[in-house]
């Protein structure tokens, strides 16, 4: 498989896309820096070739900080992991935007509210940032907790989702 990569500005800084051949997401984040897209995904699942291109998933990110919210919610992504990762990812797509859940709340989702550190090993596992938005998960004091794109762009995209943006 040949997946396509894609930066693009955005207000947060560089946004780079790394898309499979049907135009999954499988993983993005805030860095041109393309090995560091790559090493969101184990060796296992690293596309053998990398080309740069045009992703379908660039116009939701256009759309997302035009102010689109929803816009992210249609593309689709390719994860793999366990039974609880991917249950894990597929309820931080169900968290509504300006309306973040803390780990506690989240694990609660999985069905575990005491699962507070595998809920947040799912966040930090989760390669498609933005698209399965683990930015919308805060510690239990309201603080941001880690985001492996910076505090910075976490806290910004929580108030572009809050309307103070």
């Amino acid at each position: 498989m040949t997946a396509i990569i894609q930066t693009l500005d955005t207000v947060d800084g560089a946004f780079t896309i790394l898309a499979d051949d049907r135009q999954r997401v499988l993983a993005s984040g805030w860095t041109a820096d393309h090995e560091a897209i790559l090493a969101r995904l184990s060796a296992a699942t690293r596309p053998a070739d990398v080309e740069s291109g045009e992703t379908d998933a660039a116009g939701a990110v256009r759309a997302f900080y035009d102010g689109d919210l929803a816009a992210i919610d249609e593309v689709e992504v390719a994860q793999t992991g366990t039974a609880l990762q991917l249950a894990g990812w597929s309820a931080l797509r169900g968290i509504e935007p300006g309306e973040p859940l803390t780990y506690t709340s989240f694990a609660a989702r999985l069905g575990n509210p005491r699962a507070v550190r595998a809920a947040a090993s799912i966040c930090a596992r989760n390669a498609p940032a933005l698209f399965v938005p683990c930015h919308r998960v805060l510690r239990s004091d309201g603080t941001l907790g880690g985001f492996a794109w910076g505090l910075d762009v976490k806290s910004s995209l929580l108030a572009r989702e809050a309307g103070e943006r």
